[in-house]
């Protein structure tokens, strides 16, 4: 096992909420809200990977040779359906990081200092899972434990990784985010934080 992290970018949602608009590829500086996300990781992370679903022939082309692309078919079933289906994936492929940093595309304040955080938190050995939190709540961008993968891998409908997380409470480790957990879900939201 190496001292690695590896970074799963779940990007298969449909966007219901936005009108008809591809989320992924709504402008963000000067990229997208997903490229914004893929940049943050590559920084930290030894190997990313995409998980798409919906919209797969839009946002695909949008996404660097460097980075894998794998497409989850049951995307349907919610994220932890995505999230088991990158880290089974990251796994079949051989390789054996230490932890798999979890992101989600809609939150482009997620930025390199507050993930660099969570990576040095995490390489420090104390915690099996870097969280961010959420008022009393931990959740996504989460760092977890190789010894938390066959957890992930078990993820479906009616399990999340908030789920595992609470599970392992007291291994557990939140950092406050101080507003970069904002999900871009609607487009007044997207128009709110790209005003500013």
């Amino acid at each position: 096992m190496s001292s690695d992290i590896h970074a799963i970018i779940l990007a298969a949602g449909a966007s219901t909420r936005m009108g008809g608009t591809i989320k992924q590829l709504l402008p963000w500086k000067d990229s997208t809200l997903l490229g914004t996300t893929i940049k943050q990781a590559t920084q930290i992370a030894g190997k990313s990977l995409v998980v798409l679903g919906s919209n797969v022939e839009a946002i695909r082309p949008s996404i660097p040779d460097s980075v894998e692309v794998v497409v989850n078919s049951n995307w349907q079933k919610g994220m932890g359906s995505s999230i088991s289906f990158g880290v089974g994936h990251i796994l079949k492929s051989g390789h054996n990081p230490s932890g798999i940093l979890i992101l989600l595309s809609d939150q482009p304040l997620v930025d390199r200092d507050f993930l660099h955080q969570m990576r040095s938190t995490f390489l420090s050995g104390k915690y099996k899972i870097v969280a961010t939190k959420y008022g009393n709540k931990a959740g996504v961008p989460a760092i977890f434990d190789h010894s938390i993968f066959s957890e992930l891998t078990g993820l479906g409908q009616d399990f999340g990784a908030r789920d595992i997380i609470k599970a392992h409470i007291q291994q557990t480790f939140s950092i406050d985010p101080v507003g970069r957990e904002i999900d871009i879900d609607t487009l007044d939201i997207y128009n709110q934080l790209i005003d500013k």
